[in-house]
């Protein structure tokens, strides 16, 4: 049986004139025109890898959007044995970076969806260009992710004599509010809203730091401020919807599902499947240091469920 080979990459877009672009990476090793991917690291989750060589090849730094469809082919490893490829594609937006060329790549070309059809080397690149025209024709693909995380392991209650809002993270808690961190990267999150639980402001205190914003905790997250009053969590999901920017929410088991039930809510009826996603989600209830990513399309009232993803860190 054929070993696997996960690698992960990007379709970044931008509008010019009014028209979509696209860009297209050249390798001149292989004299080829493809999007920006590559392998990923040992433990590394998808979502990052994709970021991570995108800046590698092309010097862009991205906010990954909505996923796109998967490409599955045959290689060789690198021991000459027969593989399959399997790479995971996001659209995903420049939001920095210096674009100097770094790793693999001599040429990195904007252009219009026709110019990269045709300049695409390999069939199956150009499914997920389709795929990306298709969000955009459906108006889902200019989105922003809203990340719920349910917090990092713990240490045990029977262990903790002290008040439970202050109950710390664990050593594997702390290994998975690195990753956290690395996964709040990839979708480029600006805001950052938690428990003031200690055991949820830990979570994702790391990322918060790295990127010098600011930690807003709330009290309506925790499990006391939403046993006494649950209307507190659902208005703090409300003001993130309304402002419409990059967001990580961190809180507990028992709070999440009313908010994942809520963010259901606003799936279209083309979307039922979204729906399905979220209502399991919430009963099945998130894993500690699980993170998942809502897509959103639009702001406040207006705002629509077209995307969800789980990652476990």
């Amino acid at each position: 049986m054929a070993s696997l080979v996960p690698a992960a990459g990007t379709l970044p877009w931008r509008r010019r004139d009014g028209r979509l672009e696209v860009a297209l990476v050249h390798r001149p090793k292989y004299d080829d025109w493809s999007w920006a991917k590559g392998k990923l690291d040992p433990g590394e989750h998808p979502s990052v890898a994709a970021a991570r060589e995108t800046f590698e090849e092309t010097g862009l730094v991205v906010r990954l959007g909505t996923p796109l469809p998967l490409a599955e082919y045959p290689i060789l490893d690198a021991t000459g044995a027969p593989a399959t490829k399997i790479v995971h594609y996001w659209a995903a937006v420049v939001t920095g970076g210096s674009g100097k060329l770094l790793h693999e790549i001599d040429e990195v070309a904007w252009v219009d969806v026709r110019t990269a059809n045709d300049r695409l080397d390999y069939a199956r690149d150009r499914e997920q260009l389709l795929a990306l025209v298709r969000a955009e024709r459906a108006g889902e693909l200019d989105t922003w992710p809203l990340t719920l995380v349910r917090h990092a392991k713990a240490t045990p209650r029977s262990k903790w004599k002290g008040d439970d809002r202050q109950r710390p993270l664990d050593a594997v808690g702390r290994a998975q509010a690195t990753g956290v961190a690395a996964v709040l990267g990839a979708y480029g999150v600006t805001r950052v809203v938690s428990s003031s639980s200690v055991r949820c402001s830990a979570t994702v205190q790391p990322y918060a730091v790295a990127r010098g914003l600011r930690l807003r905790t709330r009290d309506a997250l925790s499990e006391e401020g939403y046993a006494e009053s649950p209307e507190g969590a659902a208005r703090d999901l409300e003001r993130l919807l309304a402002k419409g920017e990059p967001a990580a929410l961190c809180s507990h088991g028992p709070v999440l599902p009313s908010l994942l039930e809520s963010l259901g809510a606003r799936a279209g009826a083309e979307h039922t499947g979204l729906t399905a996603r979220l209502h399991e989600a919430a009963r099945s209830s998130m894993r500690k240091g699980e993170v998942l990513v809502c897509h959103l399309s639009g702001r406040g009232e207006q705002a629509r469920l077209v995307g969800v993803e789980r990652i476990d860190t």
